[in-house]
């Protein structure tokens, strides 16, 4: 009888232990597969990856370039690029010069492409790669549905906090030409997410009024050989900056910096070889935030590289950028 009763208690404990196990397994399995499934949505590679989202039935693509020292312990700055009229991230990627900065002082950088769109520029018709920026630079043609751009550069924002982890206090935005006045929406649209923008050879067209989330820092520069930004007139000489400010083709869009941003109508100048500068400070000072102009000696309407100018825009952008971050 006793040893009827050990006998059945062992088998018991038996069952009880292979339960134990397949239960064990199961869930170690069924974390594994989750592990694995979360993995297959979010993959990176370092270096070049391309990746899309699906956005109101439509299917945006950006490119990220993670540096080889990235590392996911810890908080990493990112910088956005966006390209101009008729480009896309992929050609930005290459030819930007971020890439080259971010593999040196570790940012993941970022480089969105717009939409391709039926537009009505300076009179003629074209159907080419539009960011949707405030009105009066271009309209679309009839029928032609602008994309929601700053929706989709905070989804992106949203998918890089998924695979990465990025510094929310340090995200930057830098645009060139059509993607400087898609710079400027996002100054004003995004100023509670971005730390800093540059606005390079382009930004809104007109004098208006907007009003920001935040007024944060601006770098706003051009070339004074730019005949596309400036106008078709013959180079202005750096020693000109203080009429160049003043000028009807300018000011408007200057009116429009500083009511929206709350920034002093006056300036102070400043110079180094080859670059001009004019710096406006807050109406209320403050040392966290001002907006820089920057006019460039023989730039034409180009984002500087190091080959089509002597200039590396993305080190000195960097290094502007580098000093702010979101409060």
């Amino acid at each position: 009888m006793g040893n009827e009763l050990k006998i059945e208690t062992m088998k018991n404990l038996v069952i009880i232990a292979i339960g134990l196990l397949a239960f064990i397994i199961f869930f170690a399995c069924q974390n594994n597969d989750d592990f694995d499934r979360e993995n297959a949505t979010n993959p990176y590679k370092i270096g070049k990856n391309r990746f899309t989202i699906d956005l109101n039935g439509d299917t945006r693509e950006y490119f990220v370039h993670v540096p080889s020292n990235y590392d996911e312990n810890i908080k990493t700055p990112v910088v956005f690029m966006l390209h101009g009229t008729s480009g896309n991230g992929n050609k930005f990627y290459h030819i930007s010069g971020w890439k080259e900065v971010g593999e040196e002082e570790n940012i993941i950088t970022v480089y969105p492409s717009s939409w391709k769109h039926r537009i009505i520029d300076r009179g003629q018709l074209k159907n080419t790669t539009k960011w949707n920026v405030y009105p009066g630079s271009f309209t679309y043609q009839s029928g032609e549905i602008p994309k929601d751009d700053i929706n989709f550069l905070k989804e992106i924002i949203n998918k890089l906090h998924q695979k990465f982890n990025v510094d929310s206090k340090r995200i930057y935005l830098v645009g060139f030409s059509n993607g400087g006045a898609m710079a400027f929406r996002c100054a004003v649209e995004m100023s509670d997410i971005l730390a800093a923008v540059v606005e390079a050879s382009g930004t809104i067209q007109v004098d208006t009024l907007v009003n920001p989330k935040r007024n944060l820092p601006i770098l706003w520069q051009t070339g004074n050989s730019d005949d596309v930004f400036l106008g078709n007139k013959p180079d202005v000489p750096l020693t000109s900056i203080d009429s160049l400010l003043n000028s009807p083709g300018l000011l408007p869009m200057m009116n429009t910096h500083l009511n929206s941003f709350n920034l002093d109508s006056s300036y102070i100048l400043s110079n180094e070889p080859g670059i001009a500068y004019a710096r406006y400070n807050p109406l209320i000072i403050t040392t966290e935030r001002y907006m820089l102009f920057a006019l460039i000696e023989n730039l034409e309407h180009q984002y500087p590289n190091g080959i089509n100018h002597p200039l590396k825009g993305a080190e000195v952008h960097w290094e502007w950028l580098k000093q702010f971050t979101l409060p």
